[in-house]
């Protein structure tokens, strides 16, 4: 099995909890927030939709430049409705899907680098970067979106077993 290979199941089971607790975003709290500093209920949703976005880029380049010549890359365009948002979501995971089954080990293990404004911010493994800052970094901000739906009344998905709304199909 691939390194590739080895991590679709986790990241099927991630996915299907993103995309479980995205079906649940309200559209009329899209711009709620739990306090002054925090994104918006629609930014985080949207970010959270955008994340899986970066396996393929990570897989088919082996740098990206957050602030190319000096100017921040433009953000995604915020989803109008549910709809967009998890037809987002559903596109980049998919996308997401195919690269990292399609990796080769060799590609998996190749440098990867993060620039800002041209200057190296970190060096490491694709592998690292997809575990890092597609799956782990995908799981914290669902944790952030449980929290402001629980803070909105809204049921919060059963994740990794049952949370205080509702149990699993079969738990």
């Amino acid at each position: 099995m691939t390194i590739g290979g080895s991590l679709l199941p986790e990241l099927d089971h991630e996915f299907a909890g993103a995309r479980t607790t995205l079906e649940r975003v309200p559209e009329d709290k899209y711009d709620w927030k739990p306090h002054p500093r925090s994104g918006s209920m629609i930014w985080l949703a949207g970010h959270l939709a955008n994340l899986p976005s970066w396996a393929p880029l990570t897989i088919a380049h082996d740098e990206l430049d957050l602030m190319p010549e000096g100017k921040p890359m433009d953000p995604p365009p915020e989803p109008a409705n549910n709809a967009d948002l998890l037809a987002a979501f559903d596109m980049h995971a998919a996308a997401a899907r195919a690269a990292i089954a399609g990796a080769s080990d060799d590609a998996m293990m190749k440098p990867w680098t993060l620039l800002q404004n041209g200057k190296q911010v970190l060096t490491l493994p694709k592998i690292v970067v997809i575990r890092s800052f597609v799956m782990n970094h995908l799981v914290h901000h669902r944790a952030q979106l449980c929290v402001y739906l629980r803070m909105n009344d809204i049921p919060v998905p059963p994740l990794y077993g049952p949370s205080a709304d509702e149990a699993p199909p079969g738990f």
